[in-house]
């Protein structure tokens, strides 16, 4: 009986397990689609690439992100950077870093923290490929 119950136990978890793996692409889309349109909303304007309505070549978070890394590899627009999964992105949306404001989670929640990582990972992963 044991024996059985392990196969059984065994095939079961087995069956969870690729039931699981096949909607969660679907659901990794939706996270990385999710986080693309709250990092254009919430992040881009002080991270994106492009130049800032001042005037200056840079939006002030990538800016002050090239001053801080120049001289390294880290990249100064973050959706180059593939050093940001959820738990280190949520300590510097949580905590604010240098002229970055903190956000609370009425302004950020943590499920929309983690689609941003999400479409970071994937950015990052595009980026690297061109």
């Amino acid at each position: 009986m044991n024996a059985r119950f392990s196969v059984g136990l065994m095939s079961g978890a087995l069956i969870a397990l690729i039931s699981a793996a096949l909607p969660l692409q679907a659901q990794d889309r939706a996270a990385i689609d999710r986080g693309n349109a709250k990092f254009q909303h919430s992040c881009a304007p002080c991270h994106g690439p492009g130049p800032g309505d001042d005037g200056r070549a840079l939006l002030p978070g990538t800016d002050a992100l090239r001053i801080k890394y120049r001289g390294t590899t880290v990249p100064a627009v973050l959706e180059q950077r593939s050093d940001l999964p959820y738990a280190a992105l949520r300590v510097f949306v949580r905590q604010g870093s240098m002229s970055m404001p903190p956000f609370r989670p009425t302004e950020l929640t943590d499920r929309e923290i983690e689609d941003i990582a999400a479409y970071l990972a994937e950015s990052s992963r595009n980026a690297a490929e061109n």
